[in-house]
């Protein structure tokens, strides 16, 4: 049984340790550092620009029935979550969550979405140009992250990010020269 002055010791324990809990998130680890504004509109774009490939690639996999699109869109569910977890951590909203497929926050995702698909149903060449066109724009976005962000786990995660994208950029390429040829 503890006596009152441990009782005690360990209360003013507590009290010195106080602060240092504060620092610590759920589970003890430490809490994530505050994101600039550009770091946090930076993440929120890429959330939408993972969802869009995603819903872009999955409508022409459904139209085309050519191996390359389900392919990519089951990586870009992987980006999506990676990017995801990214928002958890640092305690930003999703602007995916509950939206459906071709459904976006931002009207110009929505838009983007509407030319994209509308190019996709005209021809298997038009869809594997979406493609590298979506690629292409993945890249230079990533790179801009890249270069403004300060956390190493959004660094890391855009970095993953990229070279997949350089991957699904040749994928595209590819394909695109393999119809070319066999015109």
């Amino acid at each position: 049984m503890r006596t009152r002055r441990e009782w005690l010791t360990m209360g003013i324990g507590a009290l010195a340790a106080a602060p240092l809990l504060a620092q610590q998130g759920p589970g003890g680890g430490k809490l994530p550092a505050v994101l600039t504004a550009e770091e946090s509109a930076r993440l929120l774009l890429m959330r939408e620009e993972e969802k869009l490939a995603h819903d872009v690639y999955t409508l022409a996999g459904e139209r085309w029935n050519v191996r390359i699109f389900p392919n990519i869109a089951q990586s870009e569910t992987a980006h999506f979550r990676q990017v995801g977890r990214l928002l958890t951590t640092y305690n930003l909203p999703d602007p995916a969550a509950g939206r459906a497929a071709g459904e976006f926050a931002d009207p110009r995702m929505a838009a983007l979405y509407f030319d994209l698909t509308t190019k996709v149903a005209l021809s298997l060449k038009d869809a594997l140009e979406v493609g590298v066109l979506i690629e292409k724009t993945d890249i230079q976005d990533l790179e801009a992250g890249l270069a403004e962000a300060k956390q190493p786990d959004i660094k890391r995660v855009y970095a993953n990010l990229m070279n997949a994208s350089y991957n699904h950029l040749e994928s595209f390429e590819a394909n695109l020269e393999l119809l070319a040829a066999a015109a």
